[in-house]
């Protein structure tokens, strides 16, 4: 039996919870799969990179080859090693030994990992590595060294023992901007532009339209392959409009997405985000179709809890050519997380059915 071809398209914590539950399926199906990440971040140790180095933002790409790392002690050593963060250590102060540490491998409070920062990612009076994830500076150097991103990946993939292929959707780094309602709570009616990842994820406004910078990446040619040799395509959970739909507005990549003969999926999210706030679940697939009107779905996973009344939701899943299902994906302690090996189990005989 051939394995099944999956890719998967996201970003951050969303995007590692998927490649995660697909890790589960493992034991009962054969997955080739390759994940798709979006290359806007612009906050944290990745935002400082972007801007210092050039070149791709690495904390969205670290966190996907993480969650993909091989289970040998020695590639989890190396996984928990691409997480570690450096702690501030104040300037001038002598050091004999490494007594402090950074988050642990799977904390995680900013968008790539960062610990809490300052503007610049780093509080004033530390030395250069303070925040930086030790994986960012990896794949920042493979991609000096290589001059190649997709090479730098691949090496750093098999570094981890990765089961799974990293890509990102892009060769170039791309801006995120969106035109905002009630950015300015002084001004709750007033429409602005709010450009960066960051700021959009953190907005208080309303996102009424969402664009990339420049408008027409070009993107990842290996990306394409694995979209038209798939037999399926997952979208989400992550943030919806910084994680999720920047892949719809890479015209290269949206063609792909809808030409190719594999089935659609999609997982909502648990909870609304800021970036989402006042957005429906049924919203949130209406924005597929407006972003990508072409687009057609096979499948949408949600946890029923999550849902609520799934009239609505069903509904938008019909509009899109979807069928909706129902399973329960979240951790059982009440978050809005999505449990690696309940959404797994979720995907198995979703994913291991025929035509």
């Amino acid at each position: 039996m051939t394995a099944r071809r999956v890719v998967a398209f996201g970003g951050g914590h969303g995007l590692s919870a998927s490649l995660r539950a697909l890790r589960h399926c493992a034991p009962e199906l054969d997955l080739d799969v390759t994940a798709v990440v979006t290359v806007g971040d612009d906050g944290g140790s990745s935002g400082r990179l972007r801007a210092e180095r050039g070149g791709l933002p690495p904390g969205d790409l670290r966190q996907a080859l993480v969650a993909l790392a091989g289970d040998h002690p020695a590639t989890r050593r190396s996984a928990g090693l691409f997480q570690h963060r450096f702690a501030a250590v104040p300037v001038g102060v002598p050091r004999s030994g490494a007594t402090g540490r950074g988050p642990a491998a799977g904390d995680d409070p900013d968008r790539d990992g960062a610990a809490p920062r300052g503007t610049d990612g780093a509080s004033a009076g530390t030395d250069g590595l303070t925040g930086h994830a030790v994986g960012n500076l990896v794949l920042c150097g493979l991609m000096e060294l290589l001059g190649d991103p997709v090479a730098a990946l691949e090496h750093a993939g098999a570094m981890l023992g990765a089961v799974g292929r990293v890509l990102p959707m892009s060769r170039q780094p791309v801006g995120i901007e969106a035109r905002v309602r009630g950015a300015d709570p002084a001004a709750p009616d007033e429409v602005r532009t709010v450009s960066g990842q960051h700021q959009v994820a953190v907005t208080t406004g309303r996102v009424e339209s969402l664009r990339l910078t420049p408008s027409a990446p070009p993107a990842c040619a290996e990306a394409i392959e694995a979209i038209r040799a798939a037999d399926w395509l997952i979208f989400g959970p992550g943030s919806w409009y910084t994680s999720v739909l920047p892949h719809l507005l890479v015209p290269q990549l949206a063609d792909a997405i809808v030409s190719t003969s594999a089935r659609r999926l999609v997982t909502l999210n648990l909870a609304a985000e800021k970036e989402t706030l006042g957005l429906s679940v049924a919203d949130h697939l209406a924005a597929l179709h407006w972003y990508l009107p072409e687009l057609k779905v096979d499948l949408v996973l949600a946890d029923a809890k999550a849902v609520g009344d799934p009239e609505p939701v069903e509904r938008a899943a019909e509009s899109l050519g979807a069928r909706l299902v129902l399973a329960p994906v979240a951790v059982v302690d009440g978050t809005p997380r999505h449990d690696p090996a309940a959404l797994g189990a979720a995907l198995v005989p979703v994913l291991g059915a025929d035509r």
